[in-house]
């Protein structure tokens, strides 16, 4: 069941939803080539926008909610025969009027952020509706969810964030990418050699993922998922760009832990948050930029698991 809630901002351009080149090993870093220089931009911690503030309050106290998230399928460490895997989630918790629906008008709303391994995530808006991963390739996988609100901003109660573990017998076409059932490109071709006769459904914006491959992660120790910034931002979404992450069995120096989040964008200085929200970052120049966070402990080395503590992301920014 979903429940439709209008915008009276339809104006709003918010951050699109496109996905990202990562590497090995588990499929977490890109190469940025084209990336602007370190010392040529000039980033600072911007406020929230006002236009998001305003949406808040609009949004009444759905941004005081506590969704949670059950994954009815697939089954933690479920064995899958074949290469669709459906995707079922369960919502629940003190919603506020919170549920995942995209406004015809505007092509926004609360949605569902859906990552398989440690690629980029694609937001699931309509939980009554088929949500399937499609040429999944074979082998041991990961799929990790959260609720997110229209822009992006993810819910961080406890409940919300959900981790499974799964394996697939058999799998897909490797020279084909992973996607959903509507086409959203979930991985890239388990080999890439054949992509070129496979005709492999288009990345968005025309960017490419690798192949994902799945950590062994162990869901009692720390682990940093990186949600945001992905894909292309422009006009007025591309400054200031909001940086989001979630945190699982790790408090983070500021609130009393051992943990820091390390960040840095085009191999430029590293900084640090101590609180676990969400913060913009102004001063972009128009291009390609390679964002990377980690999560570090008090010596600043990156604390282990599966190898999804360390993610790069590119980006692109178009004024």
């Amino acid at each position: 069941m979903s429940i439709r809630f209008g915008w009276p901002f339809a104006g709003l351009l918010l951050m699109s939803v496109i996905a990202c080149q990562s590497a090995a090993p588990n499929a977490n870093t890109t190469a940025t080539s084209n990336a602007t220089p370190p010392g040529e931009q000039k980033l600072t911690q911007a406020p929230r926008p006002a236009i998001i503030e305003q949406a808040m309050k609009d949004r009444g106290e759905q941004d005081q909610a506590k969704p949670a998230l059950r994954v009815v399928s697939p089954a933690n460490n479920a064995t899958i025969s074949g290469a669709t895997v459906p995707v079922k989630l369960e919502l629940s918790g003190d919603l506020k009027g919170y549920m995942p629906h995209k406004d015809p008008a505007t092509q926004k709303g609360n949605h569902i952020h859906v990552i398989l391994d440690n690629q980029p995530y694609e937001a699931y808006y309509e939980l009554g509706q088929p949500f399937e991963l499609r040429n999944v390739s074979a082998g041991k996988h990961t799929l990790r969810v959260f609720p997110s609100r229209p822009w992006h901003e993810s819910y961080k109660n406890e409940g919300a964030f959900q981790l499974v573990e799964f394996t697939v017998q058999g799998g897909g076409d490797a020279g084909k990418p992973t996607t959903t059932n509507r086409g959203e490109k979930m991985a890239g071709p388990s080999n890439k050699s054949e992509t070129a006769s496979a005709s492999p459904a288009p990345a968005r914006e025309g960017k490419d993922y690798n192949p994902s491959q799945g950590g062994d992660v162990d869901r009692a120790k720390p682990l940093l998922t990186y949600s945001r910034p992905k894909g292309e931002y422009k006009g007025a979404d591309a400054d200031p760009v909001m940086l989001d992450f979630w945190l699982l069995n790790a408090t983070l120096q500021g609130e009393g832990g051992d943990y820091r989040v390390r960040y840095s964008v085009d191999g430029g200085e590293a900084k640090f948050l101590d609180k676990w929200e969400p913060i913009w970052l102004s001063g972009w120049i128009s291009g390609k930029h390679s964002v990377k966070l980690e999560l570090v402990d008090r010596d600043g080395n990156v604390v282990d698991n599966g190898g999804y503590n360390s993610t790069t992301r590119e980006i692109t920014i178009a004024k």
